[in-house]
């Protein structure tokens, strides 16, 4: 049974409620097991001072529990994001006096307006997500790919990576090609809540021991992949769909961030036409399959910057 991915946003540490505190860095991981059941939440630390952990916590996510407080610039830009992500599923929770109608019309048109309203108590929420898990299915791919979010060096065991099966299914002894790198590694074995485990699928947060490289050599948003379709772009020709919400023209010369799984990377606006074809340039390419979609994000947007997305190359 496939892992549930799950971002909680609008209220640090209320994901602490629902299951236990995991692994941290620029995000915090929390771990719920019952069963068959895996679920993983996961939490932006340093949001809104940086926006990149907001974007890697909604990247990993397959579902949203957002809790509402206030309603203000980063409850708006937190919906933006779920909705540029396509994340389709979710909850919405009401703290103090807020009612539905009062966020309604922020819903409107997003992802958001059609998550289900749930009670602001734990326990029925991991009861929700519990239920949600089982009733995923398995569907086993011949290649994995993996975008990492952690590495480190583990004593007796050598480099270990953390990251979420993206795409197909990662097997213990798979050989997998380290992106950008180009290098080829050795899975020597794959956990899955502490647990060990002969493969992983998609959805799965996994760790994973590699043979053939140390950890040092590798980083954030790096991908393991069997794909041999990977690619990575950095200078290419789309259309960015704006979000409903962006009211700044795209023109040349300005810096866009595209972030896609694990990685955030700067793209200059070499051109820019009327009909909203735009030509970007990178130093670095971004790593991906053929027609994956990335998010658009402007850090000198203010108070909303969330631009919409773009398709990448094919």
């Amino acid at each position: 049974m496939p892992n549930l991915n799950v971002v909680v946003l609008g209220l640090p540490g209320y994901a602490g409620g629902i299951a236990k505190k995991g692994s941290v860095s620029d995000l915090v991981f929390y771990d719920l097991k019952k069963g068959d059941s895996q679920i993983t939440l996961v939490e932006p630390l340093r949001y809104p001072e940086r926006l990149a952990p907001l974007f890697y916590a909604c990247s990993t996510a397959d579902a949203a529990i957002v809790v509402v407080e206030n309603i203000d610039h980063l409850f708006g830009e937190s919906l933006v994001m779920l909705d540029s992500l396509g994340i389709s599923q979710g909850a919405i929770v009401l703290r103090g006096f807020l009612q539905r109608e009062q966020i309604a019309p922020y819903l409107k048109g997003t992802v958001a307006e059609g998550y289900d309203f749930k009670p602001d108590d734990p326990v029925s929420l991991r009861e929700w997500l519990l239920e949600e898990a089982a009733s995923r299915t398995l569907d086993p791919q011949p290649s994995g790919t993996v975008p990492l979010d952690q590495h480190f060096n583990v004593k007796g065991v050598g480099t270990v990576v953390l990251g979420k099966v993206v795409d197909g299914t990662v097997r213990k002894h798979d050989k997998l090609t380290v992106h950008p790198l180009g290098e080829v590694v050795n899975v020597r074995s794959i956990q899955k809540h502490d647990d060990d485990s002969p493969s992983a699928d998609r959805g799965d947060r996994v760790g994973l021991a590699l043979r053939g490289i140390e950890s040092e050599r590798l980083d954030k948003g790096y991908v393991l992949s069997s794909d041999p379709t990977i690619t990575d772009s950095n200078d290419f020709q789309a259309v960015i769909k704006l979000n409903g919400f962006w009211r700044t023209p795209v023109t040349e010369g300005m810096v866009l961030h595209l972030g896609h799984w694990m990685q955030v990377i700067p793209f200059r606006v070499a051109s820019a036409t009327k009909d909203g074809t735009v030509h970007l340039v990178a130093d670095d390419g971004l790593i991906h399959l053929p027609g994956d979609d990335a998010t658009v994000m402007y850090l000198e947007g203010g108070k909303l910057r969330v631009v919409g997305s773009i398709k990448l190359p094919a």
